[in-house]
């Protein structure tokens, strides 16, 4: 035990002490907590200026229902559309299409729009600013719905308020209580998948190209002179793994500082964006837990293959063979996002290989009944035992082996030795 102790310390100290984990571990929290500021900045930011825009009317009866739908002010009291210029039945269409064309390309407009003379044919909007496509859209059909209703002879003054549909509230359900879903149940769900791929492909290689790093500069021979290969794998596992505890642990601290300032906006101000922002302390635990079950499983497959290479081109073309669950993974999820209760669902969240991404996913969906839970738990520890025993004897047989990259039936073929 000793000696796997100090093997254990070098590869925590080792890494632990790099610029890079430093930067790493708190780089990942900020772009996290930036990207997700960014995102709420898109969402609610709102247009400051007003927008020019002239309209070409082949039909001659719509212009006026749309200018009527676009008269709009922003939240600074500008109007959000000024139209400049309104051509009603056009005799030389392709000059007067030429010169406001002219006009968008040179900035002193920002669109203009195109209203055939049959109504039942698209609707053009010509401009390089696409953001005014959802409200010239929203406009349009509005006047077009004013314009069939009169045809019909329904006169309407306000056609929004006659379309308007009801606002659908969602409402999560949960054991705890109920509460609005704002889709900040699947922001987290494809959040903690993206987090638990990564970091479980990461640390998995960083264990496969530190064992590759001391057997291409031969350290491996002189370590294996004094341990045995067991424990050398055993102490490298363990020291890696430490590691990934470190800094995932830092950032599922993170993780549970911002579910608090959520909890905290509720209360405080209800309306806040950060309101909708819950982690229960269980989808925490279940995800730290499967972490390091999942990167127990995986860290000993790498190990294996990069004591099996002897450059780092051998290793990443075998290092497919441990890293194709997890691809598949991210590949499957969004079948378990759409609907985590299936029994397709359930059966590739117990699969061992699988179940440290899907099930986490499933859990911050829908708390799946325990018993599935321990299952999977149990199915996972049950794979680690056996992939460990079988990497420890690649492991061995592999550290002293250099030359040519091993074939699959080679690498079958150390399993047997004794």
């Amino acid at each position: 035990m000793r000696k796997i102790r100090l093997i254990i310390k070098r590869e925590y100290f080792t890494r632990v002490k790099t610029k890079a984990f430093v930067i790493g571990t708190v780089i990942v929290p900020l772009l996290g907590m930036g990207f997700f500021l960014m995102i709420l900045f898109l969402v609610n930011r709102q247009p400051t200026h007003s927008y020019r825009l002239a309209i070409v009317d082949e039909n001659g009866a719509l212009a006026p229902s749309v200018v009527q739908a676009l008269d709009r002010k922003l939240s600074n009291g500008r109007q959000e559309f000024i139209i400049t210029k309104t051509v009603d039945r056009p005799a030389l269409l392709n000059d007067v299409e030429q010169d406001l064309r002219a006009q968008v390309n040179s900035s002193s407009l920002d669109a203009f729009l195109l209203i055939p003379r049959d109504l039942k044919q698209s609707v053009e909007v010509h401009t390089n600013n696409f953001s005014l496509i959802q409200p010239l859209s929203a406009a349009v059909n509005e006047a077009l719905i004013a314009q069939r209703l009169s045809d019909h002879g329904i006169h309407v003054n306000d056609v929004n308020e006659i379309v308007q549909g009801a606002e659908l509230k969602v409402m999560r359900v949960s054991q705890s209580g109920e509460s609005v879903e704002k889709g900040q149940t699947i922001g987290v769900a494809i959040a903690v998948v993206i987090l638990l791929y990564t970091s479980l492909l990461m640390y998995g290689i960083i264990t496969m190209r530190s064992v590759l790093e001391e057997k291409t500069t031969r350290t491996m021979e002189v370590l294996i002179s004094s341990v045995r290969p067991f424990q050398l794998l055993a102490g490298k596992i363990l020291g890696v793994a430490a590691v990934a505890f470190t800094q995932f642990l830092i950032w599922m601290i993170s993780l549970a500082l911002l579910s608090s300032y959520g909890v905290v906006m509720a209360k405080m101000v209800p309306g806040s964006s950060f309101s909708g922002i819950h982690l229960p302390m269980s989808l925490l635990i279940y995800t730290v837990t499967y972490f390091v079950g999942g990167y127990f499983l995986y860290s000993a497959m790498f190990a294996a293959i990069g004591a099996a290479c002897s450059s780092e081109q051998d290793a990443a073309q075998l290092q497919w063979l441990a890293m194709v669950p997890l691809v598949f993974c991210m590949v499957i999820y969004s079948l378990i996002l759409n609907d985590p209760s299936s029994t397709l669902s359930v059966v590739l969240s117990e699969v061992p290989f699988f179940s440290p991404v899907l099930m986490v996913l499933r859990i911050s969906l829908q708390t799946p009944p325990f018993w599935q839970i321990a299952l999977s738990l149990v199915l996972l520890l049950f794979a680690i035992v056996v992939v460990i025993y079988a990497s420890a004897k690649i492991y061995r047989v592999g550290i002293l082996m250099y030359g040519k990259r091993p074939t699959i039936q080679e690498l079958f073929r150390w399993l047997r030795y004794s």
